[in-house]
């Protein structure tokens, strides 16, 4: 049987629409299986982004309590105690409770052994005069060698982050100060980014612990933070603590855990620290930008293949053109089309940003390109990328995080970007800007958030550290010199307890203020403790950094606003390749001489 011409002419377009609609079913379920593996790549990443953080707050707090311990090791009444074994139960009681109150170490505990690593003073307990070298290898190993220690360890009360540094009377040793310090504030900050934990010791020491510090246990782990929360207790609990003990992922009802193995000094497995988020807190950007990229993708190829069928069947660009053009003013994206020298094309987007144009012809007739608005700031795309055109970047780099910073009219918009060619022999790109404004603004805001002291407005530790270990980095390549200056405000608890924290607060303020007028541009200012801060000098020798403390000594004395206060010095100049733990040290006794010899005064160590 003959088919006529027109028949002919549906069967075509028949087959074209099924073969388009099969295209479709297809394409679907392949971006369905990529975005399933993207899906659990997201998982892993975020696994091994909750691992490594864990990691750096725990050696964060090793440093931490390391410098706790050399400074406590550091009094010379100790070792004339320790020799008398004249230790009193409420020796470092008032220290303690000085660190609960300006810093975020809310539970110290020192203990204080002899040679024969004898326990003679513990401050969280009264006993004392028990041999611990049976269950204590790794104060053994420091007795033995001589030498500073910091390691996650285990005794017969908790699992614990301790430091441990040998005492010396002349050459002998004569015993060993240890502070130790919990998992709790590192639970805390974790809290921060949704994450929740359970700090758990190995079964096997079960039997070691006599008197559990926080009494609470799942089946035989001890649980050594307080803050571990009750249904993920439960839930390990009902459903097996040990097969949560993974470097990868498991995810169950909402949640993904994972896990990190706390070591021994020795390297022995003592336990695991376990951390659960809920999976709707976990970014999904990527995916979904994935998703509407690979839609888009979907978009244009059917927009081609629509347009090859309008061709066919009326001939006329016009209509092929109005398609196109509805399906590009359908995004909720920037799309524009060009050809690297010019846009030829753009959606009804575009103009909800650049909204003082009414026509692509009105942009085109003062700009030559939208990169002409684009920022020039490090991480962010610029129009030349090293001699490469920033479109060419695009295509050559799609699998990227692609961002771009764009200036319109004095209002700041960031953008995810994405490229592809449309068309070989018209040299035709798409390129399509997503909005991510509100997520790096928020990101912004985090970052700042977690490296400025919530009432100065200055650095607080954490940008102490940070800044201090660039600054000592480029101190070493480019070679010049590193001063630290270390102060805190004199009798300052007399100044809470005569006029009330808020007065305190007031006069930290206000102070802060002061010197931060009177430092340079690039000297870095951070409060690191209650009234305790520190001024990183780049450039500076111990003589320039010790003049400068004394002006603010004597413009703090003279200021005299809220409540009249002085201040102690200590000022320190960098020695090549030293050790930051050092440095601190170095600079935090100067400051004690400068306390020890009447206050108010500029010692130099």
């Amino acid at each position: 049987m003959k088919i006529s011409k027109p028949n002919k002419l549906y069967l075509i377009v028949f087959i074209v629409i099924a073969s388009i609609f099969y295209f479709a079913w297809v394409y679907v379920d392949l971006i369905e299986n990529e975005r399933d593996i993207l899906e659990k790549q997201n998982y892993k990443r975020q696994a091994l982004s909750m691992q490594t953080r864990v990691a750096e707050m725990i050696l964060t707090k090793q440093k931490s309590t390391v410098a706790m311990a050399l400074s406590l090791a550091n009094d010379e009444n100790l070792r004339k105690n320790i020799i008398n074994n004249n230790l009193s139960e409420k020796y470092y009681k008032n220290l303690i409770d000085k660190f609960k109150e300006n810093t975020y170490y809310q539970n110290i505990w020192v203990h204080i052994i002899d040679k024969n690593v004898t326990s003679l003073y513990r401050s969280w307990v009264n006993d004392s005069g028990d041999d611990i070298s049976g269950i204590r290898k790794d104060l053994v190993k420091v007795v033995k060698t001589k030498k500073i220690s910091s390691a996650i360890s285990t005794g017969r009360y908790t699992l614990a982050i301790k430091a441990m540094v040998p005492i010396f009377n002349d050459t002998e040793l004569i015993g060993v100060l240890e502070v130790i310090s919990h998992f709790n504030s590192i639970s805390k900050q974790m809290k921060k980014f949704d994450v929740d934990s359970v700090v758990l010791l190995d079964k096997q020491y079960r039997k070691q612990l006599k008197r559990p510090f926080t009494n609470m246990f799942i089946d035989d782990y001890y649980v050594a933070n307080f803050d571990a929360p009750v249904d993920i207790r439960e839930y390990l609990k009902e459903h097996g603590v040990a097969k949560h003990f993974t470097s990868k992922y498991v995810l169950d009802h909402g949640h993904i855990l994972t896990s990190h193995e706390l070591k021994s000094l020795n390297g022995d497995i003592l336990g695991y620290y376990i951390m659960s988020k809920k999976v709707q807190d976990i970014s999904s950007t990527d995916l979904d930008f994935f998703v509407f990229k690979s839609l888009v993708y979907g978009l244009l190829t059917l927009m081609i293949v629509a347009g090859i069928i309008n061709i066919f069947m009326l001939f006329k660009m016009r209509k092929q053109k109005k398609y196109y053009k509805n399906i590009m003013d359908t995004a909720t994206n920037i799309v524009l089309i060009n050809d690297k020298k010019k846009i030829f094309d753009v959606n009804k987007v575009f103009f909800k940003y650049f909204d003082t144009y009414k026509s692509i012809e009105d942009f085109r007739e003062e700009n030559d390109c939208i990169c002409n608005f684009f920022v020039k700031e490090n991480g962010y795309l610029q129009k030349d990328m090293d001699g490469v055109h920033w479109v060419d970047y695009l295509i050559e780099n799609n699998s990227l995080n692609n961002k771009v910073k764009v200036d319109i009219f004095e209002k700041e918009y960031y953008f995810s970007l994405s490229a592809s060619m449309i068309s070989k022999e018209l040299n035709h790109y798409s390129v399509v800007f997503t909005d991510i404004t509100e997520q790096e603004n928020y990101k912004f805001k985090l970052e700042y958030m977690s490296e400025t002291d919530p009432l100065t407005k200055i650095g607080n530790r954490r940008c102490f550290h940070e800044k201090l270990e660039s600054e000592t980095v480029r101190a070493l390549r480019y070679e010049h010199n590193l001063s630290l200056v270390m102060f805190d405000i004199d009798f300052f608890k007399k100044v809470n307890d005569k006029h009330g924290h808020v007065v305190g607060d007031e006069v930290l303020v206000e102070y802060t203020k002061l010197i931060l007028s009177l430092l340079r541009k690039g000297d870095e200012f951070c409060r690191v403790g209650g009234e305790e801060f520190m001024i990183i000098l780049p450039h500076a020798t111990e003589d320039e950094a010790k003049k400068l403390a004394e002006k603010l000594r004597v413009k703090v004395e003279e200021h005299k606003k809220i409540v009249p206060i002085t201040m102690s010095f200590g000022v320190v100049e960098y020695v090549k390749n030293e050790d930051l733990d050092l440095l601190y040290k170095r600079v935090d006794d100067a400051l004690y001489k400068a306390k020890d010899s009447g206050r108010n005064i500029v010692v130099a160590g």
